[in-house]
Order: structure tokens, then sequence, then C-alpha cells
């Protein structure tokens, strides 16, 4: 493909706009053939960044004209995952809809036959506070913290295998293992707690649908997948940033965390499958 600016063995960089290529057929080699579809689009801000946002209804109608688009290219059991940023109206404490209004246009465009799977929040204790008006000068608001991750599927079961990323146990539950016994029966909750449900080694404990990019609690044990090696976005002295630096190549200011793409790859792709990212945020 021309547009092509790199190829690796594990897949390739191609500069154009998303929309325009799979519109023009360029990325017809791939109908039917992507496992999973994962970006983090320009969120709808109130200030327009130099990387580019649509606002208002434009950014609504351009985000769910990309669904049908994005499905021509996912097989029957492949996902989308979308990470989306909260809005706030114009000079004012109140946060838009805009977001969710354009995750439902999306996920609802009856050309693109999608379903929510699950919704995921991705917190980060480490941004800065916003919207500074009204966090850090009128004080009237907290800081907006998080985003949201919404898993959408052509079918109601796709791919996907959670024991791909476990967490660790906790020491409390390495002893239960250890001790092979604990307080079963009836809790206030009414749930009856088994006498052995708990006793069989799974090598891991579920994911959460909330993914901390930092600890929240510093006294309390790291437990990430094994394969998460970090959820910060922080760092600037990770490889990305060091090549940036010594090709004086600007940093993006809005990169997807590389361990929140990992983790639903892991989670939802096995190894051979195709992956792409529309917007290049993982890249």
């Amino acid at each position: 493909m021309k547009n092509t600016l790199y190829k690796t063995d594990l897949g390739q960089y191609i500069l154009g706009d998303s929309q325009k290529l799979i519109e023009s057929g360029s990325l017809d080699q791939y109908k039917n053939k992507v496992q999973l579809i994962l970006f983090s689009p320009p969120f709808p801000l109130n200030a327009k960044k130099k990387y580019g946002n649509k606002l208002g209804k434009e950014y609504k109608k351009w985000l769910a004209d990309l669904a049908p688009l994005f499905t021509k290219l996912l097989k029957k059991d492949g996902s989308i995952v979308v990470e989306l940023g909260n809005a706030w109206e114009p000079k004012r404490p109140v946060q838009a809809l805009l977001s969710l209004e354009s995750l439902i246009a999306f996920l609802n465009n009856p050309k693109a036959d999608l379903r929510l799977c699950q919704e995921f929040i991705c917190y980060n204790p480490s941004r800065l506070p916003s919207p500074a008006q009204w966090v850090t000068i009128n004080r009237i608001r907290t800081i907006d913290s998080y985003t949201h991750v919404w898993w959408m599927a052509k079918s109601d079961f796709p791919k996907a295998d959670n024991r791909k990323v476990l967490r660790p146990y906790s020491k409390s539950m390495i002893q239960l293992l250890k001790r092979k016994s604990y307080n079963s029966g009836k809790r206030p909750s009414q749930h009856s707690i088994s006498e052995k449900g708990f006793l069989t080694d799974n090598k891991g404990s579920i994911m959460h649908n909330v993914l901390e990019l930092e600890q929240m609690d510093e006294q309390r044990e790291i437990r990430l997948p094994q394969n998460m090696f970090s959820f910060a976005n922080t760092n600037s002295n990770d490889f990305f940033s060091i090549q940036c630096r010594e090709n004086n190549i600007p940093i993006h200011p809005a990169r997807m965390p590389t361990s929140l793409a990992t983790f639903f790859i892991e989670f939802l792709t096995d190894p051979g499958d195709i992956v792409f990212d529309p917007f290049a945020g993982t890249n």
C-alpha cells in the first residue's frame, strides 16, 4: 500500500484518514478479517487541539458514521473497543452528554448491528485537574480523572477469554489456598458460600472492569495481570518518548497507555489475529 510509512513482521503503520481509506476501498483486503478494532478518538473537547477534534453535533455524526465502516472490516466474532473521555458544557460547570450520545449513536447505527458487551472505567489519578475553571479556580467540582472504555461486538459472544488476563492472587487468597479452609455458609447478603468453592487454584483472580492507571492506594499490593508491566501514562522516559526526543519529533499529548491496549489485545485476541487502530493512538 502506497500510504504505508513502515512495515514489520508484526504489522504496518499507514498514513491517512482511516475513514477515507476504508471508503475508498484501500483496506478491502481486510474485510471480515479484523479480530479487534481498538481506538481512542479525539475527545469532544470544548477547546480545539492541535491534533484535531470536532465539536457538538458534528462530532456525534462523525463518530456514528464510522460504525458501519469499522464493522465491515470486523470478523463475526470480532470486537470493537473505544475509549471516550467526558465532555463539559462550554463556560458552564455542567457535564455534557455529548460523549454518551456519540457512543449511543455509534452503537445504534442500524448499518453496523453492534451490541454493548461491557463498560470499563479507566482511572488515572495523575490526570491534570480539569475542567480547570471549576476545579482549581472556583473549586466547585472535583477532578475528572477517568475515561469510559466501551467494548462492543457484532455478536453476543465475541472471542474473549478472561483467563488470559488474570490478576495475581492477593496474599490472603494465597494463604487460604495453602490453609485449605475458610468460613463458609450463609452471608448477610443471603449468598451461601460453599465449603470448597474457593479452594480451587485457578492461577489468579478474575480481572475487574475498573482499570487503574496508577495505584489507588499506595499501601495496597499491586495486582496487575502478569502481562501488564505498567498502567501508567506519565512516563517521560519510555522508549517512545526517548525516540521522539532524539529525532526531534513532537510527542503526541494524548497517547493511549500501552498497557491499556495490551489488556484488551490479550483479552480479546489470539496470537496471529489482526488488530486495527484507526487513529494510531497505540503506535
